[in-house]
């Protein structure tokens, strides 16, 4: 097991939270999704080492109003991070909305050296957003939404199958603060299918050896259609497979898929 290095310092002026574990090689960046934090990624820094980083709004980063919560505030924010880090080339690991990386990926594909896509929104034509997200981009309706969130809520929806595996409630739980509600709001509220689609118009522009991999009963997205959907966007060889038994967060129903994803990206 590595040894963890708990970070926060200024990038581009705003505090920034991350955890760091040595590695071999071209440093492994995991980016989270929503609602979670660089803190769903600690088993995998623990068995391969990497970099694994709170997105503004989002875990112990800043979370101010000023801040740009879309693909393309992301997109710049993890060039300016990688920049303070020093990391030229990397292998990326995204999940869910750290799918903004992609937008990263596409301007330097070259930077790029393995790409691990797990249950990541489609940048991709012809998804369209579940129930919730739906009800979150409408204003008011979001808003009243989140402000309905609790503890108890949250572990209601895991409880009834309603997508997040019970145990990541108290750990989402305890950064789902009015920051990181404001967050989500409005990155989802950025995103439209159109705005989606367009964002991952040059994904053949990434030629670095890729896996997807989406949990056969994820709630959010469907997984027969996106994962293949995916692979043949990307414009390296890449892999995918359906996880059986799996939902959205796929490697806590199949802790197995840790080793699998980090043997990948170090490869």
């Amino acid at each position: 097991m590595r040894a963890i290095v708990d970070h926060t310092e200024d990038v581009d002026g705003i505090p920034i939270h991350w955890w760091q574990a040595p590695g071999s090689g071209a440093p492994v960046l995991y980016v989270h999704g929503v609602p979670d934090s660089s803190d769903t990624w600690v088993p995998f820094l623990e068995r391969g080492g990497g970099l694994a980083v709170d997105l503004p709004g989002f875990g112990r980063s800043a979370k101010r109003g000023d801040l740009d919560f879309s693909i393309a505030g992301y997109d710049r924010f993890l060039e300016g991070f990688l920049a303070h880090v020093g990391v030229d080339r990397l292998r990326l690991v995204i999940h869910d909305w750290g799918a903004a990386a992609l937008a990263f990926a596409q301007r330097f594909p070259a930077r790029i050296e393995r790409l691990v896509v797990v249950d990541a929104v489609p940048l991709l034509p012809g998804f369209r957003w579940h129930r919730v997200a739906r009800a979150w981009r409408m204003p008011g309706v979001g808003e009243v939404l989140m402000g309905a969130t609790s503890r108890r809520t949250l572990r209601l929806a895991a409880r009834s199958g309603g997508g997040m595996p019970e145990a990541l409630v108290d750990e989402i739980w305890k950064h789902f603060d009015a920051g990181t509600q404001r967050a989500i709001l409005r990155l989802y509220r950025s995103a439209p299918p159109a705005v989606l689609a367009r964002a991952g118009e040059h994904l053949s522009a990434i030629h670095a050896p890729a896996l997807v991999l989406y949990g056969e009963h994820d709630p959010y997205i469907d997984a027969h259609r996106f994962a293949p959907a995916y692979a043949r966007a990307l414009g390296g060889q890449a892999e995918h497979e359906v996880v059986g038994g799996a939902g959205h967060w796929p490697w806590i129903d199949r802790p197995e898929l840790v080793d699998r994803i980090v043997d990948f990206a170090t490869a």
